[in-house]
């Protein structure tokens, strides 16, 4: 047997400073000319004038490939040759980049080596080109063949005590086809040990519907953005983010809309906005979009909420019912009572002083909510990464059920999800709960019988693996060390593992962070033809709002020896079963028609997917757009109540939230650049209020290390230079996943599990240089 060797491996990475840091005053708005001198220039230095250009025009086109970026929709009539963003076309070029690592890059970089690298060095090295694997003896990754990596796998699945040590883990890139394939071969191995991106992210925001509107997604379509009479964005950034959704609001503000905007930090998208694409958007003045800005502090959205909730109580007391919809609330709803009575209790003052929030701008917001019914809720990871993320979510969409702005035109709910597939992945299976009636579905069709266990989520899975009670680890996608919490305790999880496979397409620190022996399996990028048997095949995607559309890459694969996951996954299960089971897995990974037959007999809602997803797609069936709320307890919508969170921070503690900078998506760092934010050529920097920056004695550009203890267990990020910032007092806001080595795995939301990454309890250490 032989002999595992002790890999040095940096978890982190570099903890230290560039030499031309710069520091300016954050932009007053987004977009604009310098985004797209941005996506041009991000698009031509990795792919080249020619095939970015290309790549560009397809992008989000009805004949073309969707967006590898974020999950925003595309409109009925999507503008011919520029449906896209900076951030996508970043992505594009990210993806598709003529810059490649094989063999020989790693015959002459260890894992040690390349561990000391940064995230954005890593990722710049360029798309993976060949299979490769790193043996238990060994510090090298090494070519193997396809047929040879299929075998090490099948082996190491058998070899495990039970299906429940295995664990698969999709990321929010890959497709439909994709991940139904992966999911039933999890299921077909005899576990749901499932976790996904979602976990991470968007969970909160799945339960919270679930138990208020009967479903796990938001109710809007994007045409209801423009004749939106309110839209608030809560917790969430559209500048960087999802710029797309800027011109969604945009066209909203035309219409007469008035947006608000809930933020601790007050970002530049959300300020005002140049379109790119307008020539006004080149030449003319900025379009001013948020109306109002609660600058709330961190994780205090439910003060906030029940602040204006008391307000418009009062005044629809006041004005005999003038406020809220009655008719609706009654025939639709259940729990108003409870919660006029649960809101007598609270004192507005204490409300007002909790929420951080100017007292005149709570006027004026209830004054325009109090007259106003087509009212939009948008959020995203700033309402549900906090141990009352659930409950912060089940607040909003109190005020849409008192409002009647569920259900009809320019009203609802819209998480905005994050990757461009997170929402799809869940639709055709991906999850870790038991779905019983997916599950007989399962065995009509597939002939096998699924597990009935609950499988492990991400944050039992990261402790599964500590505990040595997991041992095989396959990622369809993304870079999980940097993506989880407690990024040590995470990496020890995967450190014990026998076997890691990551199907990836570019090089991450996930690849360096290993189990004893380690596979890369390259696939196909989104923008890249796929041929299976000399036939051209597509995929499919769902995006924020439930729409399912195909996605067909016509770009010339760079690199010969790459497969697409369905095909990866195909012939992992194929080799497992050894071409003896009920499901057809090679013909499966040969031709995605045939995986979306199987798609729409056992995945809720989907319908003759093969001939409806063409063009812009088509919808999933939603229950809270047809005010069905059946599935609920008599039948209503549930109005909640939920509690105020509570933090009880120590004496030295402040709130930390974790952000993305402009230049990065996810875990995946584009530049070092911040534009919106005024931060140039670095990443490791801590953004302060003035006064809390006085109170601790620090100047402009200090040195500090951030800590975080739970559980008496003291938790370390080294090396931020302090920038003062307007966020509110007590407030502190850095970038992931730099920050992600502080937040500790086991706290997390209560019900849905998402790790706090945007309410962590600091204190910070000043050092001397």
């Amino acid at each position: 047997m032989s002999k595992a060797v002790k890999r040095n491996i940096s978890i982190t990475g570099p903890q230290t400073f560039s030499e031309n840091v710069e520091i300016k005053e954050p932009m007053a708005y987004a977009g604009g000319s310098p985004s797209v001198q941005q996506a041009l220039r991000h698009t031509f230095k990795e792919m080249g004038a020619v095939k970015g250009l290309k790549g560009l025009l397809k992008m989000n086109q009805k004949n073309g490939f969707d967006c590898p970026s974020c999950a925003w929709p595309d409109p009925e009539k999507p503008k011919p040759g520029a449906e896209y963003c900076e951030n996508g076309a970043k992505a594009l070029a990210d993806e598709a980049t003529t810059e490649n690592v094989g063999a020989d890059f790693f015959k002459k970089h260890s894992v040690e080596e390349l561990s000391l690298l940064s995230d954005y060095e890593l990722n710049k090295h360029g798309r993976l080109t060949e299979p490769l694997v790193l043996n238990v003896e060994s510090k090298h990754y090494e070519t193997i063949s396809w047929d040879n990596a299929y075998q090490l796998i099948a082996s190491e699945l058998r070899k495990i005590n039970s299906p429940d040590e295995a664990i698969f883990y999709t990321s929010g890139r890959s497709s439909n086809e994709a991940a139904f394939l992966y999911g039933m071969f999890a299921r077909a191995l005899g576990t749901n040990n499932m976790p996904d991106c979602s976990n991470m992210c968007h969970e909160s925001s799945g339960v919270a519907l679930s138990e208020t509107l009967g479903i796990g997604k938001g109710s809007v379509k994007l045409e209801d953005f423009y004749d939106a009479e309110v839209v608030i964005i809560a917790g969430q950034n559209p500048g960087t983010n999802h710029p797309r959704m800027l011109s969604a609001l945009e066209k909203c503000k035309k219409n007469g809309g008035k947006i608000i905007s809930i933020n601790p930090l007050k970002e530049a998208g959300l300020v005002s906005f140049k379109n790119p694409q307008k020539v006004k958007g080149w030449l003319g003045n900025a379009v001013a979009l948020a109306d109002i800005h609660l600058q709330v502090n961190i994780n205090q959205d439910i003060a906030l909420v029940k602040l204006l909730l008391k307000k418009l109580l009062r005044l629809d007391e006041e004005s005999n019912g003038g406020v809220f919809d009655h008719r609706f609330i009654e025939q639709y709803t259940e729990g108003y009572q409870k919660l006029a009575a649960d809101l007598e209790q609270y004192d507005e003052e204490q409300l007002l002083e909790q929420s951080g929030v100017d007292e005149s701008l709570v006027k004026t917001t209830t004054a325009l909510l109090a007259k106003k019914s087509k009212i939009i809720i948008c959020w995203a990871m700033g309402l549900t990464q906090h141990k009352n993320g659930v409950e912060n979510i089940r607040e909003f969409v109190n005020l849409l059920l008192l409002k009647g702005a569920i259900g009809k035109p320019n009203a609802g709910t819209c998480p905005v999800r994050g990757h461009s597939n997170v929402q799809g992945d869940r639709s055709v299976g991906i999850h870790h709960y038991v779905n019983n009636t997916l599950n007989e579905k399962i065995e009509a069709h597939f002939g096998f019988k699924a597990p009935t266990k609950q499988g492990y989520d991400t944050v039992e899975s990261i402790h599964a693996m500590h505990e040595g009670n997991a041992k095989v680890f396959i990622c369809l996608g993304g870079n999980f060390l940097m993506a989880a919490s407690d990024t040590e305790y995470t990496a020890e999880a995967i450190q014990n593992c026998e076997l890691t496979v990551q199907i990836s397409t570019k090089l991450n620190r996930s690849h360096l962070v290993t189990g004893k022996t380690a596979l890369i399996l390259p696939t196909l990028g989104r923008s890249e033809k796929d041929q299976q048997n000399g036939k051209e095949q597509f995929i499919t995607t769902e995006n924020s709002m439930g729409k399912v559309r195909w996605s067909k890459g016509f770009l010339k694969p760079t690199y010969g020896n790459l497969k697409s996951e369905p095909e990866i996954i195909a012939e992992i299960a194929n080799t497992y079963f050894n071409g003896n089971h009920s499901v057809p897995w090679e013909k499966l990974g040969s031709d995605y028609s045939m995986i979306r037959e199987y798609i729409d007999k056992i995945a809720k809602g989907f319908d003759e997917t093969e001939k409806r997803s063409k063009g812009t797609g088509y919808y999933l069936p939603n229950n809270a757009r047809e005010l069905d709320f059946s599935n609920l307890p008599n039948g209503k919508a549930q109005i909640t109540i939920n509690q105020l969170p509570e933090h009880d921070l120590k004496s030295d503690e402040l709130m930390l939230m974790t952000i993305r900078s402009h230049d990065q998506f996810n875990t995946t760092i584009y530049g070092m650049d911040d534009r919106y934010r005024g931060v140039y050529n670095e990443r490791r920097v801590l953004f302060m209020n003035e006064m809390d920056m006085k109170s601790k004695g620090l100047d402009k550009m200090d040195v500090v290390h951030i800590r975080s203890n739970y559980d008496n267990i003291e938790r370390k990020a080294f090396n931020f230079l302090v920038i003062p910032y307007d966020i509110p007092k007590g407030n502190m806001a850095a970038y992931y996943p730099e920050t992600n080595v502080l937040v500790p795995y086991n706290h997390f939301a209560d019900r849905s599990q998402t790790p706090i990454s945007k309410s962590i309890k600091v204190s910070i250490e000043k050092v001397e240089v």
